[in-house]
This record gives structure tokens, sequence and C-alpha cells, in this order.
């Protein structure tokens, strides 16, 4: 299995709700470079959280890709879901190439957690990140961090 987890790029830092705040042009410049370290691999859906700036970001990624599978948007991909709770939304699904595209804390935290087993060590994400983590089961602690990139 192997999962991708992208943070969206910048936004901008007011809107009348945070789900309704949109990319800013640095942020869009942020998801087409983190996108580049996405070409050529053999995705098969993209998760995307319901927020304004994830779905922005999951379109960019789609462009740039010229990505043609699913692109899903899902109601728990957002800033304050519990990992253990996202977990058994993904162990339903059938791919065995997925990108999640989300927020911080909880994408930090997944990712960590997956890695390490526990909630102590989340990944350094930062606007844009993009980590793939590989693995022969979606579990806590038998997911090992194959790349992290980070926007320039």
């Amino acid at each position: 299995m192997r999962l991708w987890l992208l943070r969206h790029g910048e936004a901008e830092p007011k809107a009348r709700a945070d789900a309704e705040r949109n990319l800013t042009d640095a942020g869009r410049l942020e998801v087409e470079r983190a996108a580049a370290h996405l070409q050529g691999l053999p995705l098969q859906a993209i998760l995307v959280s319901p927020y304004q700036r994830a779905k922005q970001t999951a379109e960019i990624v789609r462009q740039t890709l010229g990505f043609t599978g699913p692109v899903e948007t899902v109601p728990w991909l957002t800033p304050e879901t519990d990992p253990a709770d996202a977990m058994l939304y993904l162990d339903r699904r059938a791919e065995q190439q997925l990108l999640l595209v989300t927020h911080q804390p909880f994408v930090g935290a997944l990712g960590g957690w997956l890695v390490s087993g526990h909630r102590e060590s989340p990944l350094p994400m930062a606007t844009a990140s993009l980590a793939e983590l590989d693995g022969e089961y979606l579990a806590a602690g038998l997911m090992q961090l194959a790349g992290l990139h980070h926007p320039d």
C-alpha cells in the first residue's frame, strides 16, 4: 500500500468561516511544485477534505497530473479528525495507491501515527508538504516514511 498525504497550499488568513478560506497565489504555486513529485506515479484515487482550500489543492493536483481517476470529497478529512476515526474509513478502501488532501493538525498526526505507532511524533507538514508512506498494511506503526517534500 502506498499512501500520499498532502497538506493544502497556503490559504488566505480570513474568510467568513475557516472552511471557506481560498488558496493564495503563493499557495497555488506551492501546490503545483508539490504535484510535480507525483508525476508518473500510479495514483488510483484522490480523497479530499470538504474545505475550499483543500478542494482547490486537489483540483490543481488533478490538472497538473492530468489525473482522470476519482477525486472524492469526504467529510472526515478535516483539521480536527482523529486518526483512529479516519482509519475506520480508510480500512474500507480497496485502492493501494491513494492521495489524501487535508489539513494540520490531522495530516501530521495521521502520518506520524502510521509511521511510529503513537501520536507523540507528528510529521512536520508545512503548507503543500507531501509525505509518501509505504507499507504492506495501512495500520499504526506499520508504514514507512518513504519521502517528505516541503515547498521551496
